[in-house]
């Protein structure tokens, strides 16, 4: 297959992120370049049980040093995993009246439980020849190892997506430059000025902080409504001992582990206190990414779990909606949950036709290059 060949295919995107909270879902059709028609989307939760699961294979993850290294208990859990994905993908299909055998290619992410780019180390478990044989279909998986091995970070990927997005905003909208960030576990910007190759890095800490610190402290997955928020005030001490790591002055391109930044003690806070403390935090450090930027953008398309949360957008609005307007994706007639599911079925076409999705401005890898494994069943089915 080549670059030059313009048919559509029909791809599926499969998202699990660093919030842990569940599979993304995303049918679109799409030659890999600017042509782009969406379709239906779904997340399926994870029950609590397989989040206990993945948490666990986070710390068993700390302790890797060679990517395609497995303990036995990170090998079990890499199965649940890929079986849970086929599963999904299955449900999916039914649920939209779709026959698996319509499918010409699925985009898998896996779950990442390490990542360090001043080591070239990436870890996403996942076994995208074993979803392959099980669903019939080809998948393209493993995508970010390419890009580290011609000096890039690994991340973010989702870039080469919101360029063909912003090609589709619609017309009152599109105002250059523009940003797209996606606030989810770790929140990420994609800069774009007309034909120019995207800018990307991540922000900071998105949802993850808060999500971690609400667990921890109150027993619930997340702030929902931003009801706990609501109770607290910001404590400056805290916000600035986040917002004076050495990692906002850092050059781009830049990438995160969920990790780099550490949740907050008991101590350093009221359970509200600290949660408003850190939607301050991830607003600011996405404000921030301007002074990285050619120059500020005139409208942020915003995304992800993140968008949810009234105290983020409004700190956000605040940061920079004098000079600038901050809208939510769906404001554009895109899906902000589905939009990472959406860039992985985009990038598996792209992995398909062998062009690039990572480029020196987004991940600062020393060309422009395609990436990923492509894996065929032996026996194409259903």
């Amino acid at each position: 297959m080549t670059s030059k060949d313009k048919r559509a295919f029909r791809a599926i995107g499969l998202m699990s992120g660093t919030s842990l909270d569940g599979i993304d879902v995303a049918l679109i059709e799409t030659d890999g370049e600017n042509r782009v028609k969406r379709g239906p989307a779904r997340t399926y939760e994870y029950e609590h049980a397989m989040r206990l699961r993945l948490e666990e294979a986070l710390e068993f993850g700390k302790t890797l040093t060679d990517r395609s290294a497995r303990m036995e208990a990170l090998s079990a859990i890499e199965l649940a995993l890929t079986d849970r994905h086929a599963e999904v993908v299955r449900r999916f299909a039914s649920e939209i009246g779709m026959e698996i055998g319509e499918i010409d290619v699925v985009g898998f992410h896996g779950q990442t439980v390490l990542h360090r780019p001043e080591k070239a180390l990436t870890v996403q478990i996942g076994d995208g020849k074993r979803l392959s044989e099980t669903l019939g279909r080809p998948v393209v998986w493993d995508m970010r190892a390419r890009d580290m091995e011609i000096g890039g970070q690994g991340a973010p990927l989702v870039p080469a997506y919101h360029r063909a997005l912003a090609a589709n905003l619609p017309p009152e909208l599109d105002a250059r430059p523009v940003a797209f960030v996606n606030i989810g576990g770790i929140s990420n910007i994609t800069y774009i000025d007309g034909g120019a190759e995207p800018i990307a890095f991540d922000c900071g800490p998105g949802n993850a902080l808060i999500d971690q610190w609400l667990q921890r402290e109150a027993g619930v997955p997340y702030d929902q409504n931003g009801r706990i928020a609501s109770e607290g005030g910001v404590i400056d001490d805290l916000a600035q001992r986040y917002l004076s790591s050495g990692f906002f002055l850092k050059r781009t391109p830049k990438s995160l582990d969920r990790f780099d930044f550490p949740v907050p003690m008991t101590e350093d806070g009221e359970l509200s206190d600290v949660a408003r403390t850190l939607c301050y935090v991830t607003a600011e450090a996405i404000a921030r990414s301007r002074d990285h930027l050619p120059e500020a953008p005139k409208l942020w398309v915003i995304a992800g779990g993140g968008r949810r949360h009234p105290f983020i957008m409004s700190y956000l609005t605040e940061a920079v909606g004098e000079e600038a307007d901050v809208i939510l994706a769906e404001d554009c007639g895109f899906d902000g949950d589905a939009m990472e599911a959406e860039a992985w079925a985009y990038l598996a076409v792209r992995g398909l036709k062998g062009l690039p999705f990572t480029f020196p401005t987004t991940t600062g890898c020393r060309e422009a290059t395609s990436g990923g494994v492509i894996s065929e069943p032996e026996r194409r089915g259903d």
